[in-house]
């Protein structure tokens, strides 16, 4: 160790020695430990997210619904697209009613709101009168308890305004309740027309 401030050079009166620390620490020493701190955060940063991430008994899907409950959901589904379909041919107000939600609404293809009660009463009136319904291509897509369909129809009749009805397009959108019970909450149609066809 050597003094920073020597009487005998400086002239400047020292109460004490002023020593100068070494500056040159162990340079293998200080590397571990930096190594070891890098390796401590790695494996925290790991541990975090493993025990954070949610495991899963099945293989995840669409919305997040495994795959044997959206298998089942389709099933469900699809029975009730094909028990609506009976219920308009059939005019069956009852199995109509306990397949809309009370809150319902619906557009139809001419482009009017309709509440389920307003749905229920033209079946009871029988102005429309449907012949044939035929559905195709139709897809289903889930998320969470909501379940959205899109669908093409056939339709063979004429509506209340006594007007052929012709194929559409549309979406209906289930949502399943508290009591595991899927119902219709909406419904969108769109008419098809053929090319240069007057709207």
């Amino acid at each position: 160790m050597k003094s920073i401030d020597r009487r005998g050079h400086s002239g400047i009166v020292s109460v004490s020695n002023m020593l100068t620390a070494a500056l040159q620490p162990s340079t293998p020493i200080r590397c571990q430990r930096l190594y070891a701190l890098v390796l401590l955060l790695t494996l925290g940063a790991y541990a975090s997210a493993l025990f954070a991430a949610p495991q899963h008994s099945g293989a995840p899907q669409q919305g997040g619904m495994p795959r044997g409950e959206k298998h089942e959901s389709r099933r469900e589904i699809d029975q009730l697209e094909e028990k609506w379909r009976k219920a308009v041919l059939a005019a069956d107000v009852a199995t109509m009613d306990g397949l809309l939600a009370d809150d319902y609404i619906g557009i139809n293809a001419s482009g009017t709101l309709q509440t389920k009660e307003d749905v229920l009463t033209r079946l009871r009136g029988g102005r429309r009168r449907i012949t044939d319904l035929e559905l195709s291509d139709s897809k289903v897509r889930f998320y969470g308890t909501t379940a959205l369909v899109t669908s093409f129809a056939h339709v063979t009749g004429v509506n209340a305004d006594g007007e052929a009805i012709g194929d559409l397009r549309y979406t209906r959108v289930y949502v399943r309740n508290a009591q595991g019970v899927w119902k219709i909450v909406s419904f969108e149609a769109s008419r098809i027309r053929e090319p240069g066809a007057r709207r």
